[in-house]
């Protein structure tokens, strides 16, 4: 049964930064691509950042890149996402999930199997 964890989020200030983490239980966390996306209320969840298996790659939404930055410790089963310079428009709840690449795109491996979420909410 996956298990997906998040933590990290909180209130920031325009500008300001957080950090991310994810706990993934269930299936061998290292031989996974691993993704963060976010959701706010009546939009669908949409991408953010992924991160390759060895940690070496990393891959970013148009709207995050440069500022926000995924890695990984396979030794721990732990996946991070550092945002630096936040925008309002980054407030969202933030979720974890094995990845997949069908082409372009990166989607969750495992559509029905969710954490609960952080919230990251930036004001103004």
């Amino acid at each position: 049964q996956v298990q997906l964890v998040e933590s990290g989020g909180g209130l920031v200030q325009a500008g300001g930064s957080l950090r991310l983490s994810c706990t993934a239980s269930g299936r061998p966390f290292s031989s996974y691509p691993m993704g963060w996306w976010r959701q706010t209320p009546g939009k669908e969840r949409e991408f953010v950042a992924a991160v390759s298996t060895s940690g070496i790659r990393t891959f970013y939404a148009d709207s995050v890149a440069g500022r926000f930055t995924a890695s990984r410790d396979n030794a721990k089963n732990l996946l991070y996402l550092q945002m630096n310079s936040l925008k309002p428009g980054d407030t969202a709840v933030y979720y974890c999930n094995f990845a997949r690449q069908p082409g372009s795109t990166w989607l969750p491996y495992f559509d029905d199997s969710w954490g609960q979420g952080t919230q990251v909410t930036v004001s103004s």
